[in-house]
């Protein structure tokens, strides 16, 4: 195969993720970089992209392991390769499927990192309210914490999809999938604040369909807000490392804390399996017992 013929082959692979799986923008550009990256290091190997075997495959992820990647991305870069190569036979680009025997890496239960809701306050209470910029800010933390959005579907938002007099808002998510999600009073009063006092002054008179604007007037991209996130978070002293989805999990189990019931906070995660939401209950169980070792007199 021809170094030309496998990015087309690759092209081809995520137009077809596109067209029949609704894969998202940040999914598209994760596949295209696990493909590209094998390709790069077949081809440094004398090898194609479309002809590697089982034994070549291996070796890539054997340097990978002792590279020391993270096995979850191990384990995403396996799952990519699976679905290339049973699309490629079914293609008939290709003869042989080598991912066919190939062993997904075993993965320990990795619980999120919680904040307190006392953390979460902080957090939430940092921006400078005295500047379009931070009323912006302040307007974005509160809906994350309030309804659990990704960051992606928080800066794709649109201003037909929020509706503060019925306090709900439509929501885009993985796979093109809508969901309604409520807003609570606290974020719906954030929000109006924003739209009254610190949209106008960052469209520049400029009329735009996304809900929050940067500085510039365009849409936040999701990368300067997650930026943000961590500034608000070393500012108020919180040192863990985060991940982007900080609130999103402070949502879901600070949910489930105060009774919620699992399949509800599966809808509002927009979850397609109750699977992927149960990891959260073992994160309030985590929390229900290190409260029982603190404070039971015979813990």
């Amino acid at each position: 195969m021809k170094a030309a013929t496998s990015h087309a082959l690759i092209d081809a692979y995520l137009d077809y993720c596109w067209l029949t799986k609704g894969l998202s923008k940040n999914s598209l550009a994760s596949y295209r970089y696990d493909l590209q990256h094998l390709d790069a290091w077949a081809k440094n190997h004398n090898q194609d992209l479309g002809a590697l075997n089982k034994e070549v495959i291996q070796n890539y992820l054997s340097e990978r392991y002792q590279a020391k990647f993270n096995p979850r991305s191990n384990a995403r870069l396996l799952s990519c390769l699976r679905h290339f190569y049973r699309w490629a036979v079914a293609e008939k680009t290709i003869v042989a499927d080598p991912t066919l025997t190939l062993d997904l890496p075993k993965l320990g239960r990795s619980l999120p990192k919680i904040l307190g809701e006392q953390e979460i306050i902080k957090l939430l209470q940092a921006p400078d309210l005295n500047n379009p910029i931070g009323l912006r800010d302040r307007a974005m933390l509160e809906l994350l914490y309030a309804s659990g959005l990704r960051i992606t579907e928080l800066v794709t938002l649109t201003s037909t999809m929020l509706s503060l007099n019925q306090g709900i808002i439509k929501v885009l998510g993985k796979g093109n999938k809508e969901r309604l999600v409520p807003v609570g009073e606290e974020a719906a009063e954030w929000l109006k604040r924003y739209f009254e006092e610190a949209r106008p002054a960052l469209a520049h008179g400029r009329i735009s369909k996304f809900l929050f604007l940067s500085q510039k007037g365009s849409a936040i991209t999701r990368q300067a807000f997650w930026y943000r996130i961590k500034h608000y978070a070393q500012q108020v002293g919180i040192m863990i490392e985060l991940s982007p989805h900080v609130l999103r999990h402070a949502f879901a189990t600070h949910l489930l804390n105060h009774g919620a019931d699992l399949r509800v906070v599966q809808m509002l995660l927009g979850h397609s399996s109750v699977s992927t939401t149960q990891i959260y209950t073992h994160v309030a169980q985590a929390r229900l017992k290190k409260i029982y070792k603190e404070h039971h007199p015979r813990a």
